[in-house]
């Protein structure tokens, strides 16, 4: 058995696959805040597998985990993970012996990134892109996660659409992130609410101008990181998937028209055939855990030619 977590700002999911790569015992529970309370999050949702979940401990040979923030390469130390309160954690050298099997992490959506590979079906190059807080991808190809030179691969969050656009946390004018940023979003709407976004599209359809303005925004920053991901890496499919895709449909159709009016004026972007390219990653799809579960047991480049997984 081979255990995957996802430790989110708030929630952690948990999963176990079986060697043949089905997901046979699965947990979610809430994440603890600061180091310590990480630490044991970690143990806990081992724990919740092993135990309600019906997993053999003894069966488990690794243990990955995906989480937000900075990871080393080659290395289980993660830092500047400021959702979770931790300025720097080596979550190896902590939970390892406790858990007494190899343990490995990787950054959260890159984690993602390879689940969305397989769930995709295992074959040629797939692009994550992650639409929550903030934007950043992942780019999978031929089962190998392309990390670049310095780790930085994938961050098209802070690529700049538009010098004279709104300004973005990293301080640059006209980020995809200050457009499309769930984050970003909210601090322009500046409304109270539980769902800042999805209360924009709603006002948008009451014909709220400034709602209409950052919809519209929304919709122009996600299509942008689409045509980078497929002008720069020529990815077979870009999948969404975040918090911000909780939309839907709703998303979907805004992002469909923004690329086809780009391509509308354009012959080459028409060939790209972008709309049929772009895919929601399933609603409640565990990818993040998946991914973590493969990275915590093989390389990356041994994912080559998986299969997509299946839920017992």
């Amino acid at each position: 058995m081979r255990i995957g977590l996802d430790v989110g700002g708030t929630k952690t999911d948990a999963l176990a696959i079986d060697e043949s790569g089905v997901v046979t015992a699965r947990a979610r529970l809430a994440t603890g805040w600061g180091s310590d309370a990480v630490v044991q999050t970690v143990l806990d949702a081992v724990a919740a597998l092993t135990g309600e979940g019906g997993i053999d401990r003894a069966s488990v040979r690794s243990v990955g985990i995906g989480m937000p923030g900075q990871v080393e390469p080659g290395t289980a130390r993660v830092v500047h993970a400021v959702n979770l309160g931790v300025a720097e954690l080596d979550l190896a050298a902590v939970v390892g012996p406790a858990l007494g099997v190899p343990v490995r992490v990787e950054n959260d959506v890159k984690a993602a990134a390879l689940g969305a590979y397989v769930l995709h079906g295992g074959v040629g190059t797939t692009g994550y892109l992650n639409l929550g807080t903030g934007i950043a991808a992942g780019i999978v190809r031929g089962g190998e996660l392309w990390r670049g030179a310095r780790g930085t691969a994938g961050e098209v969050g802070h690529i700049s659409v538009d010098p004279h656009g709104p300004l973005c946390r990293c301080g640059q004018f006209g980020c995809i992130e200050a457009f499309a940023g769930g984050g970003a979003i909210a601090e322009r709407w500046a409304r109270p609410g539980a769902l800042p976004v999805r209360d924009v599209f709603d006002a948008a359809d009451a014909g709220d101008p400034a709602a209409i303005a950052l919809r519209s925004g929304l919709a122009r920053g996600v299509a942008a990181a689409v045509r980078v991901l497929v002008l720069t890496a020529d990815v077979d499919a870009v999948v969404l998937g975040g918090g911000v895709t909780a939309l839907g449909d709703r998303l979907m159709a805004d992002v469909s028209a923004e690329l086809a009016a780009s391509a509308a004026a354009s012959p080459f972007m028409r060939s790209l055939h972008l709309e049929e390219r772009v895919e929601l990653l399933p609603a409640g799809s565990p990818a993040a855990a998946l991914g973590a579960a493969l990275i915590g047991d093989v390389r990356d480049t041994e994912l080559d030619g998986a299969a997509a997984l299946t839920s017992s």
